[in-house]
């Protein structure tokens, strides 16, 4: 079967390469809206975690610790898209999390302020790295901070650190019930919703077909498969993986694979769009996951096909799509006798131990991320604290707010968004305080703004930060009541000098740890494609389904991976003007992963490629690893002709070409660099001889 496109003589035409990512710093980026569904649930769930724990723990310890209880119930707001039965055990790691936070927190604050100084610091740098190394999803460090920044004001001394750490433990257990709450009614929710949503992701992949926006479509579709396999794979509990509804939600996990990689190979032979019809009954499919009776039909495709080889490209992603209806129309109690439905080839549970060395690799952005968080949140609070600011906590606080912004670009977004935020929150903040509200309102209304805030944080940082103002100043004020003119006023000040020390961390600490990264990252790209495609095309390697499995996730992990360190390095600027020429080579090395593991997921061609040739594309990619590492012009000669994918040699040589162009314009602004800096050196001795006469 040729799997690169038109089996015609005819050379095939490459698809042309979109337009870069451009974070910017502007208007839109400020306070325009993110694309995304509202987070109606979390918003609920937290409304109702805060509320119920800050009340009961009011009612029996008393209102200042009673914060503490609403703090530690912000575990509600992490591992929202987890399976329950894994969700339980990561929501109470959280929660031991902010415990220990508390009791750190409340123990140096009991000693003097420069302590606690340094274990918020200590704080921020510990949860930004373990949170980086188990995957856990937003809001990451945040609320770990904010945790500990109340505790170090929490009334009592030494005598009452297990007291704030029972509190906090009881908030912890409240939000791990609340996010819980869903277990018996939808017990498979989660794992049904990320399967759905890569569907979704692949009807978007369909209808970039042709256009200036399919590589970024290719690259959201793909993050969207990688996270289903994660979530399907955490939830094949002991009981539950035995079953037909597990089987058939694996079967549907392995359909939408195979689609999106037969989508792949059109996607790169097609220069025009697909019928929408084809992305409308993707669109079915993932209704289809949790409802077999939305499943399409699999017969209304056939239009499509009609005309069509029967072993096209095009007819081949019809015919997936058609089977994969079929196979979603079977009920949970319907058996599909395939291997499709076998176990996933994959131990259930990360490695936690393994995944936190690894993150202090040289290779990985985990470690210089945590200690710039760490550095940075700690000098901050020193600042403020030596300044004589009376909530240096929230100095540091607001770095951590903005460092998670992740590039210099983001992060600058992300420092005016909390200043202007602050701004406005505070002046709603201090208007309800001014009010002196009973403390049932006071709960109440705390329990609404970190609903409200929730709701629309994840679309922009701005919006949310107004309503996170409000709440916070609520629980300081109730922790460790305070003049509210004077209040106010810190707030603003603490939240810009915490702002600036957020964007100097961004600049100054470890600014270039993505752009010096992203080599490597693009060469471990290519070393998975080597191992792929010589796996492929050795017919004396046997390559079981087990193998086949393991190699299709390390490819699309450094795909992705990929991917993500070019977004970020391409906003560390100035940097990013030498990362910005990279941009064709990671296309290139994108696409060439990409058609690597269509070629996997198909028999292998009927034509075995020879010794030589075997030899040749190792050779050739062995070349094209090691010109990207040492940054020069790839010595790669002429390629090994692959018949049955012409595609993978177009790509090869479209890299090549890219990585010749990128190395140019590295040498041209070198050079002019030189220029510059020769130039400056004679006007700065013209002004040496002209002072002296």
């Amino acid at each position: 079967m040729n799997l690169g496109g038109d089996e015609s003589a005819k050379a095939p035409e490459r698809v042309t390469v979109g337009e870069r990512p451009r974070p910017r710093v502007d208007l839109r980026a400020i306070f325009g809206l993110e694309s995304g569904p509202w987070a109606w649930t979390t918003a609920l769930q937290a409304t109702v975690a805060m509320t119920v724990s800050f009340a009961l723990a009011s009612l029996i310890f008393g209102p200042q610790i009673g914060t503490l209880a609403a703090l530690g119930s912000m575990t509600v707001l992490y591992e929202k898209k987890t399976p329950y039965a894994y969700r339980a055990a990561a929501l109470a790691l959280v929660g031991l999390g902010f415990v220990a936070a508390v009791t750190v927190n409340s123990l140096a604050a009991s000693l003097s302020p420069w302590a606690a100084v340094a274990s918020i610091g200590l704080t921020a740098g510990i949860a930004t790295w373990v949170c980086a190394a188990w995957r856990v999803d937003k809001p990451g460090t945040m609320f770990f901070v904010l945790v500990a920044t109340i505790s170090t004001i929490a009334p009592g001394g030494l005598a009452e650190v297990p007291l704030h750490a029972l509190v906090a433990a009881l908030g912890a257990a409240v939000g791990w019930t609340v996010s819980m709450s869903g277990a018996p009614l939808r017990a498979r929710h989660p794992e049904y919703k990320a399967v759905a949503a890569a569907y979704r992701e692949l009807a978007t992949l369909l209808r970039a077909v042709g256009t200036a926006d399919l590589d970024h479509a290719q690259h959201a579709a793909s993050v969207a498969l990688a996270e289903a396999w994660r979530i399907v794979l955490l939830g094949q509990t002991r009981g539950y993986r035995t079953t037909a509804e597990a089987a058939r939600l694996r079967a549907l996990l392995r359909w939408v694979s195979d689609i999106h990689l037969a989508a792949t190979q059109v996607c790169m032979a097609r220069p025009t769009a697909l019928p929408e019809r084809a992305a409308d009954f993707a669109d079915q499919m993932a209704l289809a996951v949790a409802d077999p009776a939305s499943a399409p039909d699999p017969d209304s495709l056939d239009d499509l096909r009609r005309g069509m080889r029967p072993r096209s490209l095009e007819a081949r992603l019809y015919n997936l799509l058609s089977r994969a209806a079929q196979s979603a129309r079977r009920g949970s109690d319907e058996e599909e006798d395939d291997k499709r439905t076998a176990d996933l080839h994959d131990d259930r549970y990360p490695a936690l131990w393994s995944s936190l060395r690894s993150s202090l690799s040289g290779d990985s952005l985990i470690r210089p991320t945590a200690l710039r968080m760490w550095l940075t949140v700690t000098l901050a609070g020193a600042f403020g604290l030596s300044m004589g600011l009376d909530h240096y906590y929230w100095v540091a606080l607001t770095t951590t707010a903005v460092l998670q912004g992740g590039n210099v670009v983001l992060t600058m977004n992300r420092s005016v968004q909390r200043s202007l935020g602050t701004l406005l929150g505070v002046l709603g903040g201090v208007a309800l305080l001014t009010l002196d509200l009973p403390l049932v309102a006071v709960i109440v209304l705390a329990g609404l703004f970190q609903g409200a805030t929730q709701l629309v944080v994840g679309r922009n940082f701005f919006y949310g930060s107004v309503l996170l103002t409000p709440m916070a100043l609520m629980l300081s004020y109730t922790a460790n009541p305070y003049p509210v003119a004077e209040l106010a006023g810190s707030r603003i000040i603490d939240t810009l000098v915490g702002s600036a020390f957020g964007m100097a961390g961004s600049l100054l600490l470890w600014r270039r740890a993505s752009a010096t990264r992203l080599p490597q990252a693009i060469a471990n790209v290519l070393e998975s494609t080597r191992q792929c495609m010589m796996a492929v095309l050795d017919q004396d390697v046997e390559i079981t389904e087990e193998r086949r499995y393991r190699l299709r996730r390390d490819m699309r992990a450094a795909l992705v991976s990929l991917r993500g360190v070019y977004d970020s390095a391409i906003g560390d600027v100035p940097r990013a003007a030498s990362t910005r020429p990279l941009w064709p080579v990671v296309v290139a090395t994108q696409r060439i992963g990409y058609l690597a593991l269509a070629a996997l997921s198909q028999d292998r061609s009927p034509d075995p490629a020879g010794a030589i040739t075997l030899q040749r594309v190792d050779l050739a990619f062995h070349e094209l690893i090691s010109a990207m590492e040492e940054r020069r012009t790839p010595r790669l000669g002429a390629l090994p002709r692959l018949p049955a994918y012409p595609r993978i040699n177009m790509e090869l040589r479209a890299l090549a070409n890219s990585m010749t162009s990128a190395v140019a314009q590295d040498e041209r602004s070198a050079q002019q660099e030189a220029e510059r800096r020769a130039q400056r050196e004679r006007r700065r001795a013209q002004k040496d001889v002209d002072a002296d006469l």
